[in-house]
């Protein structure tokens, strides 16, 4: 007798991660149901349904999650610094995720939805734990007394929280993941909401042969970033796993945003002089603690920085020429 095909939903499948996400589990053989409020920008996910709409509204989420055995969360109001950091959009963020999480569990409990997967962020760990750009604390049990640095961290702090509470009275299965600044090919990568991987290859893609670059801040603050395929496998480890979590995904290879830049114009094959000027930035130091997810999941990103931004950046620089 032939297996059942697990049917999943991906919520904000027309964003980044999402469209990466769709990709594998259509890979894996599973029936896909996309749904964002957009289309992808760069490619036509293979999902087996698209919904177009907004998940703010409860009678789309009610269709969405209808049939559908398990749930992939990623939709958010969100971007990088020059989107969370100014505060002009503050309450746009915390009102839209959080009215998304609010109906896709809501809704998905009453369908029969038995396995939510939920992608938290980095930005809920307490900015005093992220003074120290050589040191900052990002272990999983870091997490109170809160203070988040944004807006959009506290919301995703609160949402961590619903869907442990939707758990525990609901009787639903819950995976929730915090993931480590995302990058790779088919991401924004201009118009505000970009994050510094894509932004820097474009800057330095854009930029002549012993020109400038400009960074926001002195370039000392620290980050680590991910590729794409290292964090849909997180994903996709945790939620086949026992583990609740909340886990890390993301890479220990701690940088500062020179050297970042440095890298790129090292792939770039460019000579570029770095302008610090004043901007948004977050907190001053940030990298994954990876323990409990080796603990857990028996498994770690282990794939360099450098490997990752050299697709970035071909990705990102074809973008610029086709302009």
């Amino acid at each position: 007798m032939e297996a059942t095909v697990k049917r999943v939903l991906v919520n904000g499948a027309g964003g980044f991660i999402g469209g990466h996400l769709v990709k594998r589990l259509k890979a894996e053989g599973c029936w896909v149901r996309a749904v964002d409020i957009k289309r992808h920008e760069f490619t036509q996910p293979p999902a087996d349904e698209f919904i177009q709409g907004d998940l703010r509204n409860p009678e789309l989420v009610q269709a969405a999650v209808s049939g559908i055995a398990e749930v992939y969360q990623l939709a958010a109001d969100m971007g990088g610094a020059g989107y969370i950091f100014t505060g002009e959009h503050d309450a746009v963020v915390m009102h839209n995720s959080s009215t998304i999480n609010l109906n896709t569990l809501e809704f998905g409990t009453r369908s029969g939805v038995k396995r939510f997967f939920y992608s938290s962020s980095a930005c809920i760990y307490p900015e005093y734990n992220q003074l120290d750009p050589d040191n900052p604390k990002c272990s999983e049990d870091s997490a109170y007394p809160a203070a988040p640095d944004s807006e959009y961290g506290w919301e995703k702090l609160f949402s961590e929280r619903l869907y442990f509470a939707y758990m525990r009275n609901r009787g639903v299965e819950v995976r929730v993941a915090r993931f480590h600044n995302i990058f790779g090919p088919e991401g924004t990568w201009q118009g505000g909401r970009e994050k510094a991987p894509a932004a820097l290859c474009r800057k330095i893609a854009e930029a002549p042969d012993g020109g400038e670059v400009e960074i926001w801040g002195d370039g000392k603050q620290t980050r680590s970033f991910l590729y794409i395929d290292e964090c849909v496998e997180g994903v996709r480890r945790l939620m086949d796993s026992e583990f609740t979590g909340p886990v890390n995904i993301g890479s220990e290879e701690m940088v500062t945003i020179d050297r970042l830049a440095e890298l790129i114009m090292e792939i770039a094959g460019k000579k570029l002089t770095i302008r610090h000027m004043p901007g948004p930035l977050g907190v001053r130091g940030r990298n994954s603690d990876n323990r409990l997810i080796a603990e857990k999941l028996g498994w770690t990103p282990s794939r360099p920085l450098r490997e990752g931004l050299e697709k970035a950046y071909r990705w990102i620089e074809e973008q610029v020429r086709t302009l």
